[in-house]
This record gives C-alpha cells, structure tokens and sequence, in this order.
C-alpha cells in the first residue's frame, strides 16, 4: 500500500524500491549493520526502509513518522508481509531518546528544499540514537556541506559517500511541472561517536 496524499511541507516523496535495496543490501553486506541489530526508520513514510531491514533480519525495527496516515500505512505494509515492528507518532527533530537506543539508523529524510535544513535535523537526531552507524540519503549538491556538518558539527567519526544514485521524483504536486524527475542523491554512511571516544 502506497500514501495516497502526499504533505508537501513534509517533502514525502516515496523511496523507490532499487534504492532501498541497495541502501539495505549495502548496509548489511558490506558492513554488517542490519541483520541481528535494532534498526530505526527515520521518516519511515509507508515504510519501505524499515521492512526491507526486517526481512533482512533485523533483530527489531522502529519506524518513526509525524504523518499518522504514513504510520497506519506503514503498519499495515508490516501486517501484511507478517513483519512485527514498532511504529512511533512523533516529529524527529523533537525525538527524546536517551542514550544510542538503536544500532543503525536508516533514513530518506527530507531533502531540505521546502524547509531548509530539515535533512540535517534529522540527521543531527540520527547520529545521537545510533551505536553503529548512519545510513541516509542526501542531494549530492550539498555533499560538501553534509560531510563538513557531520564532522565538525555532529560528531561523526567518519561521514562516507558509498555511491551516487538517481532519485526517481515523480509528478505529485501541482507545481511539479514534469511527470517524472531524477535528482542525484548520495548514500551516505556515518559513523557515530562512541560515548567516551576522542574526535580528532
């Protein structure tokens, strides 16, 4: 099931399912950062994330979302492949998680085009939650901007670029003027400070 009525103050456009799977194929067999650890979907929309990292074998999966609708849709996507997960009612940037609560975060968070800097909120969030790592997508425009921010500003150790790919936009608004449009988009992966661990 798909979101019907998309929010454009929330930037909600849907992640296709070839970059969801190569953020997850990535992140777990390269790294090893999904299967038997607790995954959050940040902004997880209808969920397409966060049940790819269950049926990857995510020990436990949390998507989280401000749009009730996207949670219900979420929720039933889960029910309907048989995936138990948690679901979270909540603004990210508002989130009161103590501690690294999750191993990895995955996310599509807003790219910031509508709100400015709604992809470094989430991202900011994203690095204090996760033990393990970050896996996020961002317009390969700001790439300088978001390596530099996670650095020297978040506290990442590290702040990778594992490939560039092309995000399908299609026409869902009415100011969208094209059926379909492609936006180069960074797979990035971060790596959290440790608690107790110098930052060079």
């Amino acid at each position: 099931m798909i979101l019907m009525l998309q929010q454009i103050e929330l930037e909600q456009y849907p992640t296709g399912p070839h970059i969801a799977s190569r953020l997850l194929y990535t992140a777990e067999n390269s790294f090893g950062d999904v299967e038997n650890k607790v995954v959050a979907d940040f902004g997880c929309g209808c969920g397409t994330l966060g049940l790819a990292a269950a049926l990857l074998g995510a020990d436990h999966v949390i998507g989280l979302d401000i749009d009730t609708e996207s949670l219900e849709i979420a929720s039933s996507n889960a029910d309907d492949l048989d995936l138990d997960m948690d679901f979270v009612h909540c603004d990210i940037k508002n989130l009161k998680w103590q501690d690294r609560i999750v191993d990895t975060v995955v996310m599509n968070p807003p790219f910031g085009t509508r709100r400015k800097g709604a992809d470094m909120d989430f991202l900011f969030v994203a690095l204090k939650v996760a033990s393990n790592a970050v896996y996020s997508l961002h317009k390969t425009t700001t790439r300088d901007h978001v390596k530099r921010t996670a650095l020297r500003d978040y506290n990442a150790v590290s702040a990778e670029v594992l490939c560039e790919l092309r995000f399908d936009v299609p026409q869902l608004y009415k100011f969208h003027k094209k059926k379909e449009v492609d936006v180069a988009v960074d797979l990035w992966r971060f790596v959290p400070k440790k608690d107790g661990e110098k930052h060079l």
